[in-house]
Formats: structure tokens, C-alpha cells, sequence
């Protein structure tokens, strides 16, 4: 069973499907926020990624699914603040430590948190954990997340461990 970090936002939320990601990194600067993270989430892509998202905009486009309007090409001018819009992700709230990202559409609804614990703080110690949350909307939510979820998990390693790289 997920096991959601009990100081995270997305605690409590109803949902289909879940996962968890942690890492532990080492970061000097205790003045690291959510704001940070967020724009790291969506800098740090391998272009690996950046294909896979082009081709899942083509095949979704199709069945008249939501495409992002343009690509992350403003992610570094944001704020970060709830209601901005990267590509498909919308912001819907923010903390000092936690930014939470997701769309709603008629298939299905997610929620991403990027949850920064400073656990240990003396040591410099911190850590990261990205959990997702999906809650499908009809029976399409549930077939077009099959063949997705299996690539889901790949990404969001690849972009835990590409954000810590930029962090350490």
C-alpha cells in the first residue's frame, strides 16, 4: 500500500492509483523551498523524456485529450504560484516545502507533489519525495493509464535523481 507522507497536502486525497518516490540528498542552502523544486521538476528534462511527452501529445491529440498549448519554454521565468500553467501541469498549491502540479481532464484527474523534508537539518540532509496521485474519471482514465504507467515510473526516477544531480 502508498505510503503518503503524512505532512504532504495530497494526505487523505481519494485516488486509483499512487506511487512514491524518495531520495536523500545533501544541500547546503536551508533556504531551499518548493519554488525551487518546482522549476527544477520541469528544467531538468532528459530529452529522452521531452520525445516521449511529443509523441503522447500525438497520440492523445487523437482522441481529443488535453495537449499542453506550447511547451515548458517559460518554466524558468515562473513564480511558481497556484494557477500557473507549464505545459499540461497546472499549479494548485504551494507551500514553503511542498508544490503540488496536476490537470484535471475528463479521463482522469492527477496530483504530483514535490514534498521537501528537511529531516535533518545539522547534517545538511534532505530529502525529496514525489508522489502522484491519479483518479480516474470513466473507464478511458483506466485504459489510457495502462500503457502509461509502466513509462510514468521511469520518468519520475529519472527526474528525481536529474533534480538532485542539479541540487548536489
Amino acid at each position: 500500500m502508498l505510503k503518503i507522507p503524512e505532512e504532504s497536502l495530497l494526505n487523505n486525497q481519494h485516488f486509483d492509483y499512487g506511487d512514491s518516490f524518495v531520495k536523500e540528498f545533501i544541500h547546503k542552502d536551508q533556504n531551499l523551498n518548493s519554488g525551487q523544486i518546482g522549476k527544477l521538476f520541469f528544467t531538468s528534462s532528459s530529452t529522452w523524456i521531452k520525445k516521449l511527452f511529443s509523441l503522447r501529445n500525438r497520440i492523445v491529440k487523437i482522441f481529443g485529450l488535453k495537449i499542453p498549448e506550447g511547451q515548458n519554454e517559460h518554466a524558468k521565468d515562473l513564480k511558481y504560484e497556484p494557477g500557473d500553467q507549464i505545459g499540461l501541469f497546472k499549479i494548485f498549491h504551494k507551500t514553503h516545502n511542498e508544490i503540488i502540479i496536476g490537470e484535471d481532464d475528463s479521463h482522469l484527474n492527477f496530483r504530483v507533489s514535490l514534498l521537501l523534508d528537511d529531516h535533518n537539518l545539522l547534517n545538511k540532509k534532505r530529502k525529496l519525495t514525489i508522489t502522484t496521485l491519479v483518479q480516474y474519471n470513466n473507464w478511458w482514465g483506466k485504459l489510457y493509464f495502462f500503457p502509461v504507467k509502466p513509462f510514468h515510473k521511469i520518468i519520475v526516477a529519472s527526474k528525481i535523481n536529474a533534480i538532485i544531480k542539479n541540487l548536489e
